[in-house]
């Protein structure tokens, strides 16, 4: 891919030497209910790229826009889809442009926040604080959101954009947390997890590339799920091998580590080292 030079305008937009915004591209798949509405997320995106990674206030350089932003984020007629209609379609184009494989890489990443109250926002986990002076445990909750994202990419590291974006915090999955408590969590029903985000990004990433035959999806070990297996169906890359039924497959204790000749060793699987606490002496 080529290097494209950019400069900036008067209204602090980045343009390319076509003359095309950038933001009028990422954006124009964006459909309000309000043309209001589209007039100020233009805007916002034009103020948060001149300075990416500073606060609201700090980019809105005043109290007017600043206030008129905190009103667009708490406006009830603006949700994700509409935020996020424009880039899903840019990252769309982007995809069909390209030739060869897509990777599309699946994580999961925390926000944390400081509040007063965390019912404002959610609650991530509860983290161990340490003791108190009478020797009790102490915990406290960390309070922010939860987002499972499915980034494009060329397999040459060229970013595509978003495939796919789903948030949540713990309180949606709370019955289901204590539920686990009582019977065994594989009688649960897949709906009812957290682990289901894998299984929605990636019917959501597929439809938007619309060629199931170019995407390469890759996770850690958490995609490591017998529904997201199954939910391959006739798209099975491998019709030589049943992905539903991956009995031959282990993973190690650890991470693979080097030997003293440079190499790489393996690390042993779980039933070689199940075998190797048999065989000591003194155990039957």
């Amino acid at each position: 891919m080529g290097l494209t030079l950019t400069d900036r305008s008067a209204k602090g937009c980045l343009r390319s030497l076509e003359g095309e915004c950038w933001i009028d591209r990422e954006s124009s798949g964006c459909k309000f209910r309000d043309a209001r509405l589209g007039d100020r997320f233009r805007k916002l995106l034009t103020q948060i790229g001149s300075a990416r990674g500073q606060s609201i206030p700090l980019v809105c350089q005043d109290w007017a826009n600043t206030k008129a932003a905190y009103r667009f984020f708490s406006n009830d007629r603006v949700n994700e889809a509409d935020i996020l209609a424009g880039h899903f379609q840019s990252t769309r184009d982007r995809a069909a442009a390209t030739e060869g494989l897509v990777l599309v890489l699946h994580d999961t990443t925390e926000f944390s926040y400081q509040r007063g109250k965390s019912e404002a926002i959610g609650i991530t986990k509860s983290i161990n604080s340490g003791r108190d002076k009478a020797g009790r445990l102490r915990s406290h909750t960390v309070c922010g959101i939860l987002m499972h994202s499915s980034l494009a990419v060329t397999i040459e590291g060229v970013p595509l954009g978003l495939a796919a974006v789903k948030f949540w915090t713990r309180k949606k999955f709370k019955g289901t947390a204590a539920l686990k408590k009582k019977i065994n969590p594989t009688r649960i029903p897949i709906e009812k997890k957290e682990s289901v985000r894998w299984l929605e990004n990636l019917k959501q990433s597929t439809q938007l590339l619309d060629h199931p035959g170019r995407c390469i999806h890759i996770g850690d070990r958490e995609s490591d799920i017998y529904e997201l297996f199954c939910s391959t169906g006739d798209r099975n890359p491998f019709p030589d091998q049943d992905l539903r039924r991956p009995l031959g497959w282990r993973r190690g204790s650890h991470d693979r580590r080097r030997n003293g000749r440079g190499r790489r060793q393996r690390a042993p699987s779980h039933r070689s080292q199940r075998q190797q606490r048999r065989s000591r002496p003194g155990r039957s």
